[in-house]
């Protein structure tokens, strides 16, 4: 059972600000002979930040890191942008503040390691996935029962969507 707290700090989401490599990937990164990376992304995780769109609640993805693999991933997922080789992370927080009309109540945000610290300490609901650091876990309001590119952002979205009435709206077009 999640606690009612966390319920109502859900309740106020406006944004998913995602974290890449370990939160929508499984953390592996794989070079092919020629250098190209290639990460493993969920496909559950996908439809959730789908289903949040549809909401009216809107997804970005920062990351430390940039690869060319996450921009057709983002882009497929319908989420609104993408900042890549930000650091620290907390860069981009006004610009997100003033484009998306959000305070940092309003946002959730998702990691899994070091580099995310920042972020946690700034949001309204911040989550790490169960595989996580353990200062990130520390930091977070809540931990999610899957692992970072296995099913944890789409946990994340339910939640989100559940503390909001807005979870059998979106499954109701597939229950035909």
């Amino acid at each position: 059972m999640i606690e009612e707290s966390i319920l109502n700090k859900a309740k106020k989401i406006k944004l998913l600000l995602l974290d890449v490599d370990g939160v929508l990937t499984d953390g592996r990164i794989i070079y092919d002979s020629k250098g190209r990376d290639m990460k493993f992304f969920d496909v559950h995780d996908g439809l959730g930040v789908y289903l949040l769109k549809k909401t009216g609640i809107k997804t970005v993805l920062v990351t430390a890191k940039g690869s060319k693999a996450i921009l057709p991933r983002a882009k497929d997922m319908r989420v609104e942008e993408v900042f890549a080789d930000i650091s620290p992370k907390t860069k981009i927080l006004e610009k997100v503040f003033k484009k998306y009309q959000v305070t940092g109540e309003e946002i959730c945000f998702v990691g899994d390691d070091l580099v995310d610290l920042c972020l946690m300490k700034s949001v309204g609901l911040a989550i790490a996935v169960f595989n996580a650091a353990s200062e990130i876990k520390q930091a977070a309001h809540y931990i999610t029962l899957k692992f970072g590119g296995r099913g944890a952002v789409r946990e994340v979205a339910e939640l989100i969507l559940k503390s909001q009435g807005k979870w059998e709206g979106c499954v109701k077009p597939y229950d035909l």
